[in-house]
């Protein structure tokens, strides 16, 4: 591969992550000031806002044709919608049920339930220095987010189906972008309509439960539809980052790097809302968890960081992306 070639690839591995940090905390941003300050807090109907808005948004695209038409057997994409309503769902009512540390606990725990799902489905092979730098990781954010740790039976269980819907949703993204040749846009086109229709069925009564309130009885001002319509425009930056990231790198990838995402919205937590501030141990925290990153950066790309020991999927060769974390010129190198 050509040096110009390889730095391009990098200039986009970097710029896709760099969409993703930026919407992701936005959205993390807006949400937060929609819930707290003006009350709306029906998040699974507000998500499937998010998605209904996302297929608006396909829809023009394909209208205007920057989406070619491309096929996704209904098997794959019921498969796909059950993992991640399931995700969402389980997030939510995990949330619920459990402390904040335990909860903060649940989601570090995706890490390695992404990597087995690699290791058992992908027959991808990590090296010490991966397995290490991962760890690192996980150390800084549990110093930076956990707290107070309390388990109970059904938040368990919450935590448990939130945990591994979401860790198959996000492999289910990269496997089906790789299987079926589909861009991000497109696999976003077949999707999104699941997604928002079942979910904008499903909030409000979801939401119900988790809230004792109404969403059809919410008091809407312009303000707060301002910011569900700004909620919904960044959500569709979201959406499309994470998948052209997964795409791009795969779902351990994105959880190790993503972690910068809960880094930078405490930070911005800190200058937005001023709540208990920045004490020493989080930020230790933060710098063990950049270190880490860093170093996952790294080891991933160095021979034999991550290796495929048999092509799992024949078509994965020709389109794998050369990313940053992954990105390499040696056959069965992932």
């Amino acid at each position: 591969m050509a040096p110009t070639s390889k730095a391009d690839k990098k200039a986009a591995d970097a710029a896709a992550w760099m969409f993703n940090v930026v919407t992701s905390v936005g959205i993390i941003i807006v949400n937060k000031a929609l819930m707290a300050t003006y009350g709306f807090s029906f998040a699974t109907t507000l998500t499937g806002l998010h998605f209904a808005t996302t297929t608006l948004m396909t829809v023009v695209l394909r209208w205007l044709g920057y989406i070619q038409p491309s096929h996704l057997p209904l098997s794959e994409l019921l498969k796909f919608m059950i993992f991640a309503n399931f995700s969402i769902v389980g997030m939510n009512v995990s949330l619920m049920w459990n402390s904040v540390g335990f909860y903060q606990i649940a989601k570090l725990s995706m890490i390695p339930v992404s990597c087995l799902l690699e290791v058992v489905l992908d027959k991808i092979r990590y090296s010490r220095d991966t397995k290490l730098s991962i760890g690192v990781v996980l150390l800084g954010v549990g110093v930076c987010t956990v707290t107070d740790v309390s388990v109970n039976a059904k938040g368990f269980i919450a935590a448990f189906i939130a945990v591994w819907s979401t860790s198959l949703q996000q492999y289910y993204v990269h496997f089906l972008q790789r299987k079926y040749s589909l861009g991000s846009f497109s696999l976003l086109g077949h999707t999104a309509p699941a997604q928002a229709g079942s979910l904008l069925l499903l909030g409000p009564f979801l939401d119900y439960w988790l809230t004792s309130k109404r969403v059809d009885a919410y008091d809407y001002n312009f303000t707060s539809l301002m910011f569900i319509f700004l909620s919904c425009t960044i959500a569709v930056g979201t959406n499309l980052s994470q998948f052209i990231c997964i795409g791009r790198f795969t779902a351990v990838s994105f959880q190790v790097l993503g972690h910068m995402k809960t880094i930078l919205v405490l930070i911005m937590g800190f200058f937005f809302f001023g709540k208990e501030g920045l004490n020493l141990h989080v930020v230790l925290g933060m710098i063990i968890a950049v270190v880490g990153m860093i170093w996952y950066g790294n080891a991933s790309s160095k021979p034999g960081g991550k290796e495929r020991w048999s092509h799992a999927l024949p078509t994965s060769r020709q389109q794998k992306h050369s990313g940053f974390p992954e990105s390499t010129e040696h056959d069965g190198k992932v």
